[in-house]
């Protein structure tokens, strides 16, 4: 028996009756096949609806022999009617990032000439994927296009060509596929072939926006919202962006100029801060000027500045440089420096007596201690 499609007549429908033709207990729940439905199964990248059944939960529909098979937490019995209640909004949501994403894909097909060669829908994000690098100078333009089809509120036309006129119709397809083939159009924008359940006109989608692009493969995988999840990300957005203009003092859409220009003058400081710092390492390098082997403690030195203080000094002392940096609680980072020497015998004596990791070269050995400054000066490395 093949279960009659009530969404393919209706896409808008949320209620219905149906007589129960079978149940079955099956390991993910009760297979519930009923005479007619407007649950649409899995399939063609759309997830299967859930909703209820009299009061029984539909955790998914999916399409299994001909048959739709509603699977439910509960028994429903043979031959008894019940009343399908869709999980509407979940429902109308897949219906309109369905659209949303051919509206893109034949924008983008009728631009580029790539194809989707993957498709996801999440429940917040559409996923699609495309055979071919996209410009980022395009995509502003393709977005406005993409939304200019949904103000137009172009009706979304679905039809199974017979084989003759399918012969005549050019549409979208990854792959030769054999009739009845079921084509849904966006007039204007796309004609593709799909099984899906789509909104009625363009216009319910509410609004598409690109979230991001980034290379996959040999092309790139595109990330949409729509509708009212694309509202509340652009809330969001908003409300990030108000306080980014607070904290800069800067117009709302002048924020981006604000933050490059903080980031310019921090990086300005940075740079002077840098020079400051290194000049202070020279201070600290020359005070052990000829003093032969040493050990020093520096509170808070990033790595690069701590192999930096201990290759200055060791320029300094003479002989071995031993700089560490850190606190009581954290441990100390460690970095020796000779010269002329080889010391991986005293960075292997301080690995040891104060069970830290590290490792090195001839005249240099670095790594880290989890002990205190008292432990590390009692281990008398330089004996």
């Amino acid at each position: 028996m093949i279960t009659d499609s009530l969404y393919y007549e209706d896409c808008h429908k949320k209620e219905f009756t149906a007589q129960v033709v079978s149940c079955t207990q099956e390991k993910e729940g009760y297979h519930v096949v009923l005479d007619q439905t407007a649950f649409y199964p899995e399939g063609g990248g759309q997830p299967g609806d859930t909703g209820t059944l009299s009061g029984v939960q539909v955790t998914d529909t999916q399409a299994m022999d001909d048959k739709i098979v509603h699977i439910c937490r509960e028994p429903l019995a043979v031959g008894s009617t019940v009343t399908g209640t869709l999980d509407w909004e979940r429902r109308f949501g897949f219906m309109q990032k369905h659209t949303a994403e051919h509206i893109l894909s034949g924008i983008i097909h009728k631009l580029f000439g790539f194809h989707n060669v993957g498709f996801h829908m999440g429940s917040e994000l559409v996923t699609m994927d495309f055979d071919g690098i996209i410009p980022k100078e395009a995509l502003e333009d393709m977005e406005t296009q993409a939304n200019q089809a949904v103000f137009a509120n172009l009706p979304v036309l679905c039809s199974i060509p017979t084989p003759e006129e399918l012969e005549q119709i050019t549409y979208r397809t990854k792959r030769p596929l054999p009739w009845p083939v079921r084509l849904v159009e966006v007039p204007g924008y796309d004609r593709c072939a799909c099984c899906g359940i789509h909104v009625g006109h363009t216009g319910e989608v509410g609004l598409i926006k690109i979230v991001s692009v980034v290379k996959f493969h040999q092309g790139v995988r595109m990330e949409i919202v729509c509708g009212s999840q694309a509202l509340s990300l652009l809330q969001k957005v908003y409300h990030q962006n108000t306080l980014v203009s607070q904290a800069f003092s800067a117009k709302i859409l002048e924020t981006g100029a604000a933050a490059q220009k903080v980031n310019d003058q921090l990086a300005q400081q940075k740079f002077q801060i840098t020079g400051l710092s290194r000049k202070l390492l020279g201070y600290i390098a020359n005070a052990y000027e000829g003093k032969g082997d040493c050990i020093h403690f520096e509170a808070d030195l990033p790595t690069a500045m701590l192999r930096e203080l201990a290759d200055k000094i060791a320029s300094c002392c003479g002989g071995t440089a031993a700089v560490f940096s850190g606190t009581e609680e954290t441990g100390y980072q460690f970095c020796l420096v000779n010269k002329q020497a080889d010391i991986s015998h005293l960075g292997a004596k301080l690995l040891e007596r104060c069970g830290g990791r590290g490792g090195g070269k001839k005249g240099f050995f670095q790594g880290s201690l989890p002990c205190t400054r008292t432990e590390i000066e009692n281990v008398s490395i330089f004996v």
